[in-house]
């Protein structure tokens, strides 16, 4: 197994959230010094996540993270650390529901002047919201999102629909009650929404580390 040593530029990682299916996870390309604390916003950048709550990373029976946590520091580097290609070390973010993501070390690359890094080279599906219970709180969500009520909603929608086609010619108007119940119905789509997006895109997440938003998500960790 190779080891990263000094004169290593960069490692490519493979980090996924556990717990739910279909996958979520990230390809990323990143400079092999690069500390724990940076580390961290360019996880939370690649997975979606929006850096107000502490984190934790376990490597072995190590723990470094969030001061508040009483763990050590996140100051140690991924070179630091002498990660090898296949070994896995893990990511905790929110510990009040604890999102844990498993990050694996899947090559470690010579040095290559043209690349960007950070950089997300790879991926699938959308992290869920924050907020909402963890994973088990999201999957409730997410079923409830594509459940009887949901089915029923499109149909009222395509009711609407038709009659506006129905009457198109007579310039009629829905009355205002049929207006009220729509905009319920679109209030509750919505809110399902981020239950059902299972695009990411990779050009958003690289243009948000061009933008250094990596590096002003490591200050906003908060209880």
């Amino acid at each position: 197994m190779l080891e990263l040593s000094p004169s290593c530029s960069a490692i490519q990682l493979k980090v996924r959230l556990l717990g739910i299916s279909p996958m979520i996870w990230r390809r990323l390309l990143v400079p092999s010094d690069i500390s724990l604390r940076e580390l961290h916003g360019v996880l939370q950048v690649a997975m979606g996540w929006e850096g107000i709550h502490l984190f934790m990373f376990d490597k072995g029976a190590v723990h470094y993270g969030s001061l508040e946590l009483g763990v050590l520091p996140a100051n140690p580097t991924l070179q630091s650390l002498r990660l090898r290609e296949n070994e896995r070390f893990h990511y905790f973010y929110d510990l009040n529901v604890n999102w844990h993501h498993e990050i694996r070390v899947e090559r470690i690359v010579a040095p290559d002047d043209g690349k960007s890094l950070p950089s997300c080279i790879g991926g699938a599906n959308n992290c869920p919201p924050e907020d909402y219970g963890g994973v088990e709180g999201y999957l409730i969500r997410r079923d409830e999102a594509q459940g009887y009520d949901a089915f029923m909603d499109m149909g009222t929608i395509t009711e609407f629909l038709q009659g506006i086609l129905n009457d198109c010619d007579k310039l009629k108007l829905p009355d205002k009650n049929r207006l009220e119940e729509l905009e319920l119905v679109m209030d509750r789509m919505n809110a399902r929404e981020p239950y059902l997006s299972g695009k990411f895109s990779r050009r958003s997440i690289n243009q948000a580390f061009r933008d250094d938003n990596h590096k002003r998500l490591i200050h906003q960790q908060i209880m």
